[in-house]
């Protein structure tokens, strides 16, 4: 009971921050992650915001875009790694 307790305190004491992601670098796959270099301004996100508890990752429209093209990308490659019966969505 006094772990649970502990736990909810730190969730409830959580520090949250706002994410701007300022530029796409790289994507890369290894050992089953896709890992995306990236520079981003981090800041710590004030309490009295309306999404208390939540971190916020922004990035432009553009980056957005670019960023779903490198994760296709990624997914395609590690789809041809794998056996033909385990693709994830297909059959």
């Amino acid at each position: 009971m006094g772990r649970l307790l502990a736990l909810l305190h730190e969730i409830e004491h959580m520090k949250t921050y706002d994410i701007e992601i300022q530029r796409l670098k790289s994507a890369k796959h290894y050992n089953g992650l896709i890992e995306i270099g990236v520079d981003v301004l981090v800041q710590a996100r004030p309490a009295r915001d309306e999404h208390t508890g939540t971190t916020c990752l922004s990035l432009p429209v553009d980056d957005a875009r670019t960023l779903l093209i490198l994760l296709k990308q990624q997914i395609t490659e590690l789809d041809k790694l794998q056996p033909r019966s385990r693709r994830s969505g297909r059959c």
